[in-house]
C-alpha cells in the first residue's frame, strides 16, 4: 500500500497513430509534460510513429523474398520504436522535462524475454527485477522514463519482438513491477466502444469494462487490445483509454478493472448434473420465435447453461438440479406442434466443464489434445462449444474426477 504523501504514479502508453506527425507527437509530449510538472511520477512507452512498423516490414520482406531470419527481421523493426524513445525523450528535455530513454542495447534494458522472435514471451521475474532496478529510481528522482515498446531482448543480448498488442505489454509489466497508480493508453478513440465506428452507426462509449468481457471482444477480432496483452494486466491497477486529441492525461475514457486467469485451466462450471436436450428439424434456425418460445420454456424451469444451433438442428444444456420431466414434456409439445422441428432427444447426467486462460485460442491444436485425451481413456464427449478463451465440455457425470485430472495434464504437456 503507498502512503497517504507519496506521489502518484502513472505509466503512460502512446500507440503510433498518436504519434503519426508533428502535430500529434508534440500534443504527447505536452500532456506527459504538464502531468510531470505536477509532481506525477511518469513512465513513458511509446510505439514506432505512424505506420513505421509496416513501412519496415514490407521493405524487409520485400528484399528478401520472405526467407530472412527471424531475428534479423525482429532487429529491423525495433528500429521504429528505438527511433521513437529518441524524439520523445529529447522533446520533454526541451519542454523542461529531465527525461532519459532506454533503448535495447542498454545493459540495463528491462524487459527480457524468451527467444521466441516475432512473438516474444517477457520473462516476468527477470523484467520485474530490472524495472525496479533501473527504472523505479528514475521516476523517484523525476525523471521521465521513456520506453521502447513492443521490444525485448533476450539473456544473451538478441532484440526480440513481442507481437501483436507488444506495446500494451510492455506498459502493463512495466506498471506491475512499479506498482503504478494508473496505465494511461492513449490511443485515436475516445476510448473502448460499443461497436467498431467503422461498420457501426451511433456507438458508444463505455465508461468501464471488466477485462474479462474485453478479452471476449479482443478475441473476436475487435481492434481494442489483444488478448495476449491483456493476460499482463495487472489485478490491482486500472487501465484508462483516451483520445489523443485531448493532448490531456486527466481525461476520462474507458476504464478497464480486473484480472485475467493467465494459465490453462479446466473446472467443473456447475455443480449440479446437466441434460442434454437436442432438437431436429427443417430450417430451425429461419424460426427465431421458436428458437426464443424453446429457450424461454428451458428458462422458466431451469437454469440454461449453453446452447448450440446450425439451420436444421438445436441443443440445449440446461442444469438438472431439479426435476425436469415437465421441461422435457413441455418442449415436445412444442415440437410436434410446428413444422420446422420433427423430434427431440435427451441425455441426462452430464458434467459441464470449462477449460480456460489466456492465449487459449491461440493454443494450436489444444482441442484435438484434449479429445484425443480423452478418447484413448474411454471418456465419449456428449457436447462442446468454443466461446473466447475459454472451452465448454460435457461428458459423463460419473466420469467428472477421472476426465478433470486427464485434461489438466493434457493442459500442462501442450
Amino acid at each position: 500500500m503507498k502512503s497517504k504523501n507519496s506521489c502518484k504514479k502513472i505509466v503512460v502508453k502512446y500507440g503510433g497513430s498518436s504519434l503519426s506527425d508533428p502535430e500529434r507527437l508534440c500534443r504527447a509530449v505536452s500532456a506527459v509534460t504538464n502531468e510531470a510538472k505536477k509532481g506525477t511520477q511518469v513512465a513513458v512507452v511509446v510505439s514506432a510513429m505512424g505506420k513505421t512498423t509496416d513501412v519496415l516490414l514490407n521493405t524487409a520482406k520485400g528484399t528478401s523474398n520472405g526467407k530472412m531470419a527471424k531475428h534479423d527481421l525482429d532487429d529491423i523493426l525495433s528500429m521504429g520504436e528505438r527511433t521513437s524513445v529518441r524524439i520523445f525523450s529529447a522533446a520533454l528535455k526541451t519542454n523542461g522535462v529531465d527525461s532519459r530513454y532506454f533503448d535495447p542495447i542498454d545493459n540495463d534494458w528491462p524487459i527480457i524475454t524468451d527467444a521466441s522472435f516475432s512473438n516474444a514471451n517477457p520473462l516476468r521475474e527477470e523484467c520485474e527485477k530490472r524495472i525496479r532496478q533501473h527504472v523505479l529510481p528514475l521516476i523517484e528522482k523525476g525523471v521521465v522514463p521513456v520506453i521502447a515498446g513492443f521490444v525485448g531482448k533476450t539473456l544473451t543480448g538478441k532484440i526480440t519482438t513481442l507481437g501483436r498488442g507488444g506495446s500494451d505489454t510492455t506498459a502493463f509489466i512495466i506498471a506491475d513491477a512499479l506498482n503504478a497508480d494508473e496505465v494511461v493508453l492513449v490511443t485515436d478513440a475516445d476510448g473502448i466502444m460499443s461497436a467498431d465506428p467503422k461498420m457501426v452507426n451511433n456507438v458508444k462509449r463505455l465508461s468501464q469494462i471488466d477485462v474479462n468481457i474485453l478479452v471476449g471482444l479482443a478475441d473476436s477480432g475487435a481492434k481494442f487490445i489483444h488478448s495476449k496483452a491483456l493476460k499482463y494486466k495487472p489485478k490491482t491497477v486500472d487501465v484508462r483509454v483516451i483520445n489523443s486529441s485531448h493532448g490531456d492525461l486527466t481525461k476520462e475514457g474507458t476504464v478497464i478493472t480486473g484480472s485475467l486467469a493467465t494459465e490453462l485451466d479446466v473446472e467443473v462450471a456447475h455443480p449440479a448434473a446437466v441434460a442434454e436436450i437436442t432438437i431436429v428439424g427443417e430450417k430451425l434456425s429461419e424460426n427465431p420465435k421458436l428458437i426464443e418460445e424453446i429457450v424461454a420454456k428451458a428458462r422458466a424451469h431451469t437454469d440454461l447453461l449453453g446452447m448450440s444451433m446450425n439451420t436444421n438442428s438445436g441443443i440445449l444444456y440446461v442444469s438438472a438440479e431439479k426435476p425436469l420431466d415437465q421441461l422435457f414434456n413441455d418442449i415436445h409439445q412444442t415440437v410436434v406442434q410446428n413444422q420446422e422441428t420433427k423430434a427431440m432427444a435427451v441425455k441426462k447426467d452430464l458434467v459441464f466443464l470449462k477449460i480456460r486462460g489466456v492465449g487459449l485460442e491461440e493454443t494450436h491444436g489444444i482441442i484435438g489434445k484434449i479429445s484425443e485425451t480423452l478418447r484413448l481413456n474411454g471418456i465419449n464427449i456428449a457436447g462442446i462449444l468454443t466461446i473466447t478463451s475459454s472451452i465448454l465440455l460435457f461428458v459423463d457425470w460419473s466420469e467428472r474426477e477421472k476426465a478433470l485430472e486427464l485434461i489438466k495434464t493434457a493442459l500442462r504437456s501442450h
